[in-house]
């Protein structure tokens, strides 16, 4: 499972806010949506909130093995 749990520990430390996405770098609501609900975003919109961020893409999502075997 896709968790991005550390894009808002990296938004909380620069103080950046899902509003400053869409408005200020236009991320589309709909990725955020994606985003806030664990599910798939695109390499190209990993790669612009890196750049937007500053950070890397480990910075941005972790994966998290669920599988319970």
């Amino acid at each position: 499972m896709i968790s991005y749990e550390p894009l808002y520990k990296t938004m909380k430390k620069q103080n950046v806010t899902t509003y400053t996405l869409i408005y200020k770098h236009d991320i589309n609501a709909r990725t955020i949506h994606n985003i806030k609900n664990n599910k798939g975003i695109s390499t190209y919109t990993i790669e612009r909130l890196c750049k937007i961020l500053k950070c890397t893409p480990n910075d941005i999502f972790e994966f998290i093995d669920d599988d319970s075997e």
